[in-house]
């Protein structure tokens, strides 16, 4: 028998970022944690050291995670730590349980069917309005009901808001979507069913309009986790504030440089808020990565970092502590079939070294891009699984092995090794012991059976005395989390489905301009999404990352793409690869060298027609590429430069000037000197002044700075 872990011995093994996590089970705290520093490890035993050092029981902790398979890695980790009866859940998932349990007592009867997917409600709906949308098209709408329901916004409210936050429902301005949600709500009351939104609309209903239903709710759940905060909607951060009533108990995590799913609704600003609204909160910062190489780490910190080494967006600069690796390597490849082909080969001798091929991921930003790595890895034979398609306990094979061995568990009289058994009765869903020389959907079929049956041996590894109806539970368990055994196979996913996964190898495909950032991406704030999309795919990798990009969609075709402008200021890592290429400078018989001005779109590549377009190497169609809060500093301090000469603005710099200072971020005098409309006159006047506001300083002092040191040189 197995002795429980003591309080002190839950904090041993911490480091002290970690342990002042941990060591602080009571009142508000909020944990800014970067990519691999160990997030999970922190909160899991912060819960088992306020259990076991007596600060609260474990019936009392309600642990909120982003997905089924991190709640069931939470409880996990905390099983080993001694710890159980913690509820680990989605917010979906305790919000379903509260709604099932309260529904009686509130609403009476039985609480409504949820409907798996929207999709058919919306066609019908869309049908009532006499409107016909492709299934694309349905889904986009689908996703723009969500985005209304988890902003807490009505059939009334929904255009004012779609239009402040410029959204753009497919074939529907944003009256039309209006009607298009209110025939959707009265389908779903037709059919008696909500949808997963509705759960926790309604839960939070009855919360705020059941006084005893919110008490008991209160009473239940003391103290409260949230993992991903970055990633929480107004929806779920109204519940959570019902869940925790007056009560201090909260620990947030969450990383602002991984707030990828904006789009939804979510928003960081719940986390990086956090200590204002709770004053006496203990904010910790973990920055240490155990996850990746060194070089890795380097080269994440440079994606996010800003002009004059500032980091964006409140991200967090890493520490790496693991031991040194390979450089990351960017290759280009002349087109997709190519870059397909390349990583593929690239893998194909990974695996006959002795790679396992399921601790090697290809990630890409669509999943149409998918395609092609599929292809090119079963011409090779090589098993790959796509996450993100079909979930593995709804796959046919495993539902169908799933009931082949609970039949067999009535008849199990241990007379067989649990491991051979299992094998015995997958041999009768088609499992073989020799996997499958083909590929796809052939070999895909044949590791979600070997992966059953590798889950029999981990069973009876963990307890030697494990027969199949103990199996049946962990597999009953496991299905109703979503919490899939591993596959042995490459896997292929976008970056928003490879979010909190790792991989000691990764292939970070499809990296150009157009994909990364997408094509679709108009705002700075939409740009530095992408940007933060491209640094979650960086740090899923452990010991090897290879980054690449196509320089045309077809083979044959004239190479129009360009590598991802995030990846230049990197190049010091990836090396001139990733750098953009440009025009270089042509000398004329003047000392001051004569701007040549670029000729194409340094985003898309077409010609430039007008100046102001070659003075940003810019096309009107292409969103701009500054960072917003920087250019913003730019246009305060030249309106208060103008103000204080009483001229025009664009006396100082025409605003195209200032949108090419903002983009190119120039970090001397010298390299300031070569935009256009900087003469030696401006960069006499105001060169030192904008350099400053792009180092990240304040308008005002640099003005007021200015100021003194004028008046000191006329006294």
């Amino acid at each position: 028998m197995t002795s429980q872990p003591s309080a002190d011995s839950v904090l041993a093994a911490l480091d002290p970022e970690q342990r002042a996590v941990a060591s602080q089970p009571l009142g508000p705290m909020c944990v800014l944690a970067g990519a691999g520093t160990g997030k999970t490890r922190a909160i899991t035993h912060r819960i088992a050291y306020g259990v076991h050092s007596g600060a609260f029981q474990p019936q009392r902790v309600l642990a909120v995670t982003f997905t089924a398979r991190a709640a069931g890695e939470m409880r996990t980790r905390l099983r080993a730590l001694g710890v159980g009866g913690v509820q680990a859940r989605t917010f979906h998932a305790a919000a379903l349980r509260q709604l099932h349990y309260f529904w009686p007592q509130a609403i009476g009867g039985a609480a409504p069917e949820v409907m798996p997917h929207k999709a058919g409600a919306v066609a019908e709906a869309a049908s009532r309005l006499r409107l016909q949308f492709d299934r694309t098209a349905v889904r986009d709408l689908a996703a723009e009901i969500e985005w209304a329901k988890v902003s807490m916004l009505t059939p009334e409210s929904y255009a004012a808001a779609a239009r402040q936050a410029r959204r753009e429902p497919p074939g529907l301005d944003p009256t039309a979507m209006a009607r298009l949600l209110e025939a959707y709500e009265e389908v779903k009351t037709g059919r008696g069913v909500i949808d997963f939104e509705d759960v926790l609309l309604l839960m939070v209903g009855i919360l705020e309009e059941s006084d005893p239903i919110a008490r008991q709710v209160r009473g239940q759940y003391r103290h409260f986790v949230v993992d991903e905060y970055q990633d929480v909607n107004a929806l779920q951060q109204r519940l959570l504030e019902l869940w925790l009533g007056e009560r201090r108990d909260l620990c947030v995590v969450g990383d602002p440089a991984q707030t990828i799913y904006s789009f939804t609704g979510a928003t960081p600003q719940h986390l990086l808020e956090f200590p204002r609204r709770h004053k006496d909160a203990s904010v910790v910062r973990l920055v240490r990565n155990y996850r990746s190489t060194p070089q890795i780490v380097d080269l994440a910190n440079l994606i996010v970092r800003g002009p004059s080494g500032s980091t964006r967006g409140h991200a967090l600069q890493l520490t790496a502590q693991g031991e040194a690796g390979a450089a990351p390597d960017l290759t280009a490849y002349p087109d997709d079939p190519a870059e397909a082909a390349g990583v593929a080969d690239r893998i194909a001798e990974l695996v006959r070294a002795g790679h396992p091929p399921s601790q090697i991921a290809v990630l890409f930003r669509t999943n149409a891009q998918s395609e092609a790595f599929e292809s090119a890895l079963a011409d090779r034979d090589i098993a790959y699984l796509v996450r993100g398609g079909e979930r593995f306990f709804q796959r046919k094979e495993v539902r169908e092995a799933i009931l082949l061995l609970r039949g067999a568990a009535r008849s199990d009289d241990a007379s067989e090794p649990l491991p051979d058994l299992v094998r015995d009765v997958l041999g009768g869903a088609g499992w073989s012991r020799e996997a499958p020389s083909s590929g796809g959907a052939v070999r895909e079929r044949w590791e979600s059976l070997a992966a059953l049956a590798a889950l029999a041996d981990d069973l009876v590894a963990a307890s030697p005395e494990a027969r199949l109806p103990e199996l049946i539970r962990e597999l009953d368990e496991r299905a109703a989390a979503q919490h899939a055994p591993a596959v042995e196979g490459v896997t292929l996913a976008s970056l928003h489905a490879a979010k909190g996964l790792e991989w000691d190898t990764v292939f970070l495909a499809g990296c150009s301009d157009g994909y990364l950032p997408i094509v679709m991406a108009e705002t700075p704030e939409q740009f530095e999404e992408e940007r933060r999309l491209l640094y979650v795919g960086l740090t899923r990798a452990r010991r090897e990352l290879h980054v690449s990009w196509a320089g045309a969609r077809t083979p044959g075709a004239r190479a129009s793409r360009r590598p991802s402008r995030f990846l230049e200021s990197a190049a010091s890592v990836l090396g001139g690869g990733a750098v953009v290429a440009r025009r270089r400078p042509s000398q004329s018989r003047s000392k001051a060298p004569k701007v040549a001005l670029p000729a194409h779109c340094r985003s898309c590549g077409t010609e430039l027609e007008t100046a102001a377009q070659r003075k940003t190497g810019r096309c009107d169609s292409c969103p701009p590429t500054y960072d917003e809060a920087t250019f913003e500093r730019l246009r305060a301090w030249r309106l208060a430069v103008a103000r204080a000469g009483s001229v025009p603005a664009y006396v100082v710099f025409t605003d195209a000037t200032l949108t090419a200072i903002a983009e190119r971020e120039p970090g001397s005098e010298a390299e300031l000197s070569q935009i256009s409309g900087v003469g030696a006159r401006k960069l006499g006047l105001y060169g030192a002044q904008v350099l400053q506001i792009l180092a990240g300083s304040d308008p005002e002092d640099v003005l007021q700075n200015a100021s003194a040191a004028s008046d000191s040189v006329d006294s």
